[in-house]
């Protein structure tokens, strides 16, 4: 998980004010400044999770994720469980960085060809059909048949972070790859979670949510600058996305996909527009130092500080808001949001019971679903529009590569068990499938990450200085 370009040279820059810490910085900051969703804080909380469910004190610890809370505003009130807070209000967050990201992506990245772009494409219908369709076939006509979407979806953070394993041994359009197939199939997913596992939809809630995009739109359009009114805007699109019944991680998606993906001003006219700026901080910035007239040396000064500002505004609007937006969430998504929805969604309570239905239909429908399912509809529904002419592999990725995002693609988890949690309530259907959505998501990263290592190209080794 490394730095981008830009971060890093903001970090070189700060190590010149403070040379004793420069090493230190250099080693933490990009584990708060990391450009890619990790799953190391998400697994770890995950396994925290499962030890104190399984603790003295797992009656304390449910207790508290199912706190009620309340936000009032008049006689108008919405109330949820803590745990359901954090799907509803923070999980979104994370899906703002997928938006945004495959936005980034499609527009000016490995798919920004049409023909690149409708690969992942395929893939994620193929991912989620046949999926579906064998789960049915193990657990259909049964009362767990109704957990049948959680066999939908990929968890982006952890396919990311197997990926980013092997950063300089696989091409960059496989990580594109990837992060396009999985938010198709995460939208796939909340598509599933609001026709299906929701309530009645509220149009009214929709009409607002339509309307505050349409002002962000609009913002865009005449290029208004300050984020202030794209943030209130925002939330106005989550709160109408939360109050029309559909899952506020949607209003995560489309706010993303908003953001824009090109800079302000090009690199190549920053430095035209700039240099007769520091020229002139330069002038005023001497001139004060020689005036000994007060005043003269404050309107100087004052000068100075203009143009210094105009720089930083020059300088800011050489990147692209979407790259800002995404460095400024990850690492809140990473070390807060996914630790925080695992430790509050993930409840399996080890028991005989509980591990006498691994062989239920509803655990193996889970499995083969996931396990099975999601590569053989991925790989075979990419084969077949590259096959058509209708779509075409990224750059450099070769078809084991393809495999492998595939077997990464049974990797459910994240909604996976929120999506189980919709269809089962709290009880033993809930918690088999939780079991069947974790043995899957373990089996098919063991088995991507093998195929993908298998495909990697080797690291160069340094060689020995030789002894003269």
């Amino acid at each position: 998980m490394g730095l981008s370009p830009r971060l890093t040279g903001r970090a070189t820059a700060r190590a010149h004010h403070s040379p004793a810490a420069s090493a230190f910085l250099r080693r933490i900051e990009p584990f708060f400044a990391g450009r890619d969703v990790t799953g190391g804080p998400l697994l770890l909380a995950t396994i925290l999770a499962l030890v104190l469910t399984n603790s003295p004190w797992a009656r304390a610890y449910e207790g508290f994720w199912d706190t009620p809370v309340k936000i009032a505003f008049g006689a108008r009130q919405v109330a949820h469980p803590l745990a359901e807070w954090i799907d509803h209000a923070l999980l979104p967050l994370f899906f703002v960085i997928v938006g945004a990201d495959v936005k980034r992506e499609m527009v000016a990245g490995p798919l920004a060809r049409w023909r690149t772009a409708a690969f992942p494409l395929a893939g994620a219908v193929g991912g989620m059909i046949v999926p579906v369709a064998l789960f049915l076939l193990v657990a259909g006509g049964t009362p767990a048949a109704m957990g049948w979407g959680s066999v939908i979806t990929t968890d982006t953070a952890f396919g990311l972070a197997l990926i980013a394993l092997f950063a300089t041994s696989l091409p960059a359009g496989l990580r594109a790859l990837m992060l396009a197939f999985a938010a198709v199939d995460d939208v796939g997913g909340l598509l599933v979670i609001a026709f299906a596992y929701s309530d009645a939809i509220d149009p009214v809630g929709l009409a607002v949510a339509a309307g505050a995009l349409a002002g962000i739109m609009g913002l865009r359009r005449i290029g208004w600058v300050s984020s202030v009114p794209y943030v209130l805007l925002g939330m106005v699109v989550w709160g109408g996305v939360l109050e029309s019944g559909i899952h506020a991680t949607i209003a995560g998606v489309l706010i993303g996909l908003t953001v824009p993906v090109k800079p302000r001003l090009a690199q190549r006219d920053f430095a035209e527009r700039v240099q007769k700026p520091i020229d002139a901080f330069r002038d005023a910035h001497d001139a004060a130092e020689r005036t000994e007239d007060d005043g003269r040396e404050a309107e100087l000064r004052d000068r100075a500080e203009e143009r210094l500002g105009y720089l930083h505004e020059m300088a800011s609007a050489t990147r692209e808001a979407s790259g800002r937006l995404i460095e400024l969430l990850t690492p809140w998504v990473n070390y807060v949001v996914l630790p925080l929805f695992a430790l509050s969604n993930v409840r399996i309570h080890v028991s005989a019971d509980l591990l006498g239905m691994i062989g239920s239909p509803l655990v193996l429908g889970v499995v083969l679903g996931l396990v099975v399912g999601k590569p053989l509809g991925f790989i075979s529904s990419t084969w077949a529009a590259s096959a058509m002419g209708l779509a075409q592999r990224p750059d450099r990725v070769s078809w084991p590569m393809v495999a492998g995002v595939g077997m990464l693609a049974g990797i459910g988890f994240t909604i996976s068990l929120f999506i189980a949690g919709l269809a089962f309530g709290e009880g033993p259907l809930r918690e088999a499938a939780s079991l069947g959505v974790v043995i899957a998501s373990v089996l098919a990263a063991a088995i991507g990450y093998a195929t993908l290592r298998h495909c990697a190209e080797p690291r160069p080794v340094a060689e020995a200085p030789s002894e003269g």
